[in-house]
């Protein structure tokens, strides 16, 4: 019969280096990704500072850069929306720090409270939107850095309001 306590490491495992990965300077995968954003939204310390709020028009700046990727930081009153798009060839890690949002995609509507998190790869069409009646902010990672974002008609948008099941 085995258990944990069957298992037991002979030798000094730092002695096999095969085994162990070495640190990256900066992320390379989705799961790095989505931790790079973890990891700034904890530390509020880098971004907290930097957040305005715009009644006319969505606040963002530019929060990091690394070898093909950006980091940006939005802020968004009540009633304040991106309009439907895509991020082109650009794949993203969307994170909550404060407030709420909500995202609208074709398939339906998702609300997305603090510390929500989504993950989307290029050609991914929806549409964020603060519904809520307090400010909230967010985080995005886009890898490659986002180059353009393609507007799509507002008609689809419309049709998809109407279908408010979640997802």
């Amino acid at each position: 019969m085995n258990s944990d306590s069957d298992l037991q490491i002979a030798g000094d495992i730092l002695e096999v280096p095969h085994l162990l990965q070495a640190p990256r300077e900066h992320p390379a995968t989705v799961a790095e990704f989505v931790g790079l954003a973890r990891s700034i939204a904890a530390d509020r310390s880098q971004w907290e500072h930097l957040v305005q709020y715009d009644a006319t028009s969505r606040w963002y700046h530019r929060l990091r850069t690394g070898p093909g990727y950006e980091v940006w930081l939005l802020s968004w009153v009540p009633g304040q929306g991106s309009g439907l798009h895509d991020h082109g060839r650009s794949s993203g890690v969307l994170t909550v720090l404060e407030g709420a949002l909500t995202e609208r995609t074709e398939r339906g509507t998702r609300a997305l409270g603090a510390e929500a998190q989504r993950v989307f790869a290029p050609g991914y069409v929806h549409e964020v939107v603060n519904d809520s009646l307090e400010p909230a902010v967010s985080l995005h990672v886009y890898y490659p850095g986002l180059t353009e974002m393609p507007m799509h008609a507002a008609r689809c948008a419309v049709a998809e309001v109407s279908r408010a099941e979640p997802s």
